[in-house]
């Protein structure tokens, strides 16, 4: 865009008050910021009654696939999200070589599909950020995933790595950052990222922390062992002097209902010692993941084709639902397991388990006339785990206690793929604005509009992006305080925001007037030195 977006209401990312004023862009850069009406341009916005800001910054997407698959990647940008961080949970597609690919592949199927004829066309991590740059709606930057760099270097089994192993692991990760990843993620409650101790990780940290990068785990637990879990990642950054980003930031189930406080005051403490931590987290109460996620660990050991094997024996059957119902396995987040909180929302096979798809797994036993541990069993051989799930484990005290945190930013955590994905994939940001800030004031919009902006960019390195300013890179969205809002549910979770008129990406206009404009001008955002 060359032009001017003329009396915008200016929100600019720092905090700071609202001001009005004309904003000129030319190429990909904020060129000039005056005073209302002074400005002119090849193309003038009429932005009167309208906030322009820095685009969001969606700190956990995982659009890792859907990115190149959607190309108009509707999702987010009618969101006005202008950057996503890839490589979450520590389970995605590089680095890796042809076995591990496969086997990631189908481990995580659920979360991103596995379409078919799909290009398979980089091994590596440079290579991948090279295939972003071929043409994305919008801007990305990606973290190592060390459950993916576990299964390359060490294999599916539990146990320790080998200095052998442990040796290649730091430099496969070292390379990893030295072609662009911005940091490491972890996902210590999915194989074989929950197979690491604290030490490998410090040290895989100390490599991170070498490059310039930060560490975002997904904790060993959201549940009974959630305080211990903060408090060992909290730990894995003193040690190894690693900025640290809690990932998807809250505290779940019954067990944690209030105790959003206990999460802050360790958090707290760790900055006052001089920490240097962030978080995320999503405006909604329920989670989601692949269904398998839930089960024990101990039963998928070994990877995809030894986790079926496991799941088709009847005495293995009988010591799983235990592990589950009674004793509260550490896939169940050390919480025995209540069915009707579980709700398939995303099968592979339609025409076979489509009926599954809104239900609680407890409902379907019902339906069914069997027990929920079948249904749990059945489903997930008959999809070879590619199944996805809601969990309603959430509240709501906790997370807006979360949010106005000042470490705090935003993350989707949206899964795009599914029959009925969660909504949180199509509706974070309008309802951070929309619900938590004009309805309910949990934020004002300056403060909101800063955890989504200048915080994520400031963790990200990117003093050029997240902020309204001149010479700034404009990623730029222009949207109505008085309406926007998310309209996705979970019964229609594809449903774009209302409020949001336009999205520039790099300078180029990629939503106008609400509508996709079909330009690809995002690209990926490396770390820099």
């Amino acid at each position: 865009m060359d032009g001017v977006f003329e009396g915008a209401t200016v929100v600019d990312g720092s905090g700071a008050p609202r001001y009005r004023a004309d904003v000129a862009v030319a190429g990909e850069r904020i060129t000039e910021i005056a005073a209302p009406g002074t400005l002119g341009g090849r193309e003038v916005v009429d932005a009167d009654g309208l906030v322009l800001a820095p685009g969001f910054i969606d700190m956990h997407s995982h659009s890792d696939l859907q990115i190149f698959a959607e190309p108009d990647h509707l999702a987010k940008v009618s969101q006005g999200v202008t950057l996503e961080v890839l490589g979450q949970d520590g389970l995605s597609y590089a680095p890796v070589d042809d076995a591990t690919l496969a086997a990631v592949r189908a481990q995580i199927a659920g979360w991103n599909d596995d379409p078919p004829g799909f290009d398979w066309n980089w091994r590596g991590v440079g290579e991948y950020l090279d295939r972003l740059d071929a043409g994305i709606a919008v801007n990305a930057a990606y973290l190592v995933p060390h459950g993916t760099l576990r299964m390359l270097c060490v294999g599916h089994d539990d146990r320790p790595a080998t200095g052998a192993e442990l040796d290649r692991m730091r430099r496969v990760l070292a390379e990893s950052l030295d072609e662009g990843a911005v940091g490491m993620s972890s996902g210590l409650t999915y194989t074989p990222g929950m197979y690491a101790s604290e030490a490998e990780l410090a040290e895989l940290c100390r490599v991170v922390a070498a490059h310039g990068g930060f560490h975002s785990p997904h904790h060993r637990s959201y549940g009974a062992g959630a305080l211990t879990a903060y408090a060992e990642m909290i730990e894995v950054s003193r040690a190894s002097g690693c900025p640290l980003h809690l990932a998807h930031a809250t505290m779940n189930f019954e067990v944690n209902r209030g105790r959003a406080g206990d999460l802050l005051g360790l958090v707290d403490s760790a900055l006052h010692a001089g920490a240097d931590i962030t978080l995320d987290s999503y405006p909604y109460l329920p989670g989601a993941t692949s269904l398998h996620a839930l089960l024990p660990s101990w039963v998928a050991e070994g990877g995809v084709e030894a986790t079926l094997e496991r799941l088709r024996d009847p005495e293995l059957r009988v010591r799983i639902r235990h592990d589950m119902e009674v004793s509260g396995s550490d896939g169940c987040h050390g919480v025995p397991i209540d069915w009707s909180a579980i709700e398939i929302n995303g099968v592979r096979d339609a025409e076979r388990n489509g009926h599954l798809v809104g239900l609680s797994i407890a409902e379907s036993a019902r339906r069914t006339g069997t027990t929920p541990g079948e249904v749990f069993f059945e489903v997930l051989l008959s999809e070879r785990l590619g199944t996805s799930c809601l969990m309603h484990v959430g509240h709501e005290e906790n997370v807006r206690a979360i949010m106005r945190h000042p470490a705090h930013t935003g993350g989707s955590d949206g899964l795009l793929v599914g029959d009925r994905p969660h909504p949180r994939a199509w509706g974070t940001f309008p309802r951070y604005l929309g619900h938590y800030v004009r309805e309910l004031g949990v934020l004002s919009l300056e403060e909101c509009v800063q955890h989504l902006t200048s915080r994520p960019a400031d963790r990200l390195r990117l003093p050029d992006r997240g902020r309204v300013r001149e010479g700034a890179i404009a990623d730029l969205v222009l949207f109505d305080p008085d309406t926007i809002a998310d309209t996705a549910t979970f019964d229609r979770p594809r449903s774009t925001a209302t409020g949001v008129h336009r999205v520039l990406v790099n300078g180029v206009p990629v939503l106008d007037s609400g509508r996709r404009t079909g330009a690809l001008p995002g690209r990926a955002v490396r770390r820099t030195p």
